[in-house]
């Protein structure tokens, strides 16, 4: 069980932060030669992830405590709808640019940690369906997982912010199996928890 959780939480970790590796690669690029830019973009990473998984987690305890257990595989509809926007977003070209959100700025901690965050919103809106269709000791796996993947997350954009070729496929295919990964992840937490008589 807590192997399966763990797996789980590897696959669902890299389809809601595959973005960030781009993210986090312009802001090594930026502090490219300074020193401290590897320990500041890692400690604000954190501090803004720590933020995602916290809000993640309170609003999976209130919609736990306050919803009956039949309406949470319906959660399964945040992740497919922010799949199904995502899809239309890239289709219709108006894919946000992830770069203009640091452009101009300075690699602080804070920066980062508020990059993160703002970057996390659908990561939030992933774990909670995630987090109420599981028990209490998956959801710490899937955290420690992620908080583990975090670091290492960080050390795999500052070797892509060295490799252009990877970057810029990653940049070239995010836009594609984002929302693949999400719609999947929807029609999974829907159809496993038996909404709509799956």
């Amino acid at each position: 069980m807590i192997l399966s959780s763990v797996l789980q939480a590897i696959g669902l970790f890299l389809a809601t932060n595959i973005d960030d590796i781009i993210i986090l690669s312009l802001f090594f690029a930026r502090g490219a030669g300074e020193r401290g830019t590897t320990a500041r973009i890692l400690i604000g990473q954190y501090l803004g992830f720590i933020g995602i998984l916290g809000a993640a987690v309170l609003v999976a305890l209130g919609a736990g405590a306050f919803l009956p257990p039949e309406v949470i595989p319906y959660f399964g509809l945040i992740p497919l709808g922010l799949g199904l926007w995502a899809a239309w977003q890239a289709w219709r070209g108006g894919d946000d640019d992830d770069d203009a959100k640091i452009e101009g700025k300075k690699v602080a901690v804070w920066t980062v940690a508020a990059v993160t965050f703002a970057n996390g919103g659908d990561n939030i809106g992933v774990y909670v369906p995630v987090f109420l269709s599981v028990g209490t000791a998956a959801v710490i796996a899937y955290c420690v997982v992620f908080l583990v993947l975090v670091a290492v997350l960080v050390g795999l954009a500052k070797f892509v912010a060295t490799r252009r070729p990877i970057a810029e496929a990653l940049e070239r295919w995010e836009h594609i199996l984002f929302p693949l990964v999400l719609i999947g992840l929807g029609i999974f937490i829907l159809v496993s928890g038996g909404a709509f008589g799956l």
